[in-house]
């Protein structure tokens, strides 16, 4: 077996999640996160040393663990071989799904693991049975919450990160969940929600045209300073909304640039009815980003201000366009 140094993994649950298991089967401790433009841009360093998890195939790699549909399309328009590529891609609830199943077919994993690949399911694809499952301070939801939670500096966010990927790689759910430093960015994420909430009443509402309601748009392109909303709240201020669209500035070297972050999320009470909505398909479509059926997210890149200005209005029209369209 080929020997590898380091996993390189999101900054998410999932990609917590998926580092762990990985570090147990392969018996690592050097763990990097990043998102998906940092591997896009080729931003970090990659090697045949290291194993990528839940984040888009890089140049290269000793291993690609993934299951957005999204970046299988890239690797495939990069004339590459998805069967040619070490690892395991599938359209899985999550990435920890994907590692999970492949691991267990070489070996006998811990117990807590399946659990572990349950919770990663419904938190990456939003698949709770209702609002108040989302809501309830289950030992999953209280590490994604700690995860959410803001850090004075980047360096500190990391060394957590590192900290609950050990955790989730060591001891159970319950274990992890009552570690004290989880529990205290719990609470204070609970408090930064609060905020979040506020923003949602005075910036969230649906376009003039979409005179249902279906899709709520939380624009905060005017803001001078990044400010982040867990669009899901949405839910709780407009729980007849089929859908979510977040659109902000990006944010570079804590400069504000002329270009436009875009999410899109769908209402958890659509998990529940037939539908053909598919979040992850608009994003591709508008090609600037990637997704699951139920949350995706992307960047618009504009030449200048005028260009943002004028985006700031047509972005969400070309967004319920491709909504209505399904």
């Amino acid at each position: 077996m080929a020997e590898y140094t380091s996993i390189i993994t999101h900054n998410d649950f999932d990609g917590l999640g998926s580092a762990a298991l990985l570090s147990w089967a392969f018996d690592l401790d050097q763990i990097r996160f990043a998102g998906p433009i940092t591997i896009a841009n080729a931003e970090i360093p990659i090697t045949l040393a290291d194993i990528v998890s839940d984040l888009p195939y890089p140049v290269e790699c000793g291993l690609w663990f993934d299951h957005h549909a999204g970046n299988l399309v890239e690797v495939k328009l990069r004339g590459l071989d998805p069967a040619s590529i070490a690892g395991r891609f599938a359209e899985a609830p999550s990435c920890v799904r994907v590692v999970f199943d492949f691991l267990r077919e070489q070996d006998d994993l811990p117990e807590d693991f399946s659990l572990l690949a349950q919770e990663a399911d419904i938190i990456d694809s939003f698949s709770y049975a209702n609002l108040e499952a989302w809501r309830a301070d289950t030992a999953a939801n209280r590490i994604d919450r700690a995860i959410k939670a803001s850090s004075a500096h980047m360096r500190e966010h990391r060394e957590f990160l590192q900290h609950v990927t050990f955790l989730l790689r060591d001891v159970s759910l319950e274990e992890a969940a009552s570690d004290p430093q989880i529990e205290e960015r719990a609470i204070r994420y609970a408090r930064e929600e609060e905020v979040m909430l506020e923003h949602i009443r005075n910036y969230a509402k649906p376009l003039p045209e979409d005179t249902a309601g279906e899709l709520i748009v939380l624009d905060t392109t005017a803001f001078k300073n990044a400010v982040r909303i867990d669009k899901k709240l949405i839910g709780l201020v407009y729980p007849s909304a089929c859908g979510y669209m977040e659109m902000k500035p990006v944010f570079r070297n804590n400069q504000k640039t002329n270009d436009l972050a875009l999410s899109l999320s769908l209402a958890l009470s659509m998990q529940h009815k037939p539908h053909r909505k598919d979040m992850g398909e608009i994003v591709r479509e508008l090609n600037i980003g990637d997704g699951h059926a139920g949350a995706a997210a992307g960047v618009w890149r504009c030449n200048s201000a005028h260009e943002t200005h004028k985006m700031r209005e047509e972005l969400p029209r070309r967004v319920l366009e491709l909504w209505r369209k399904r």
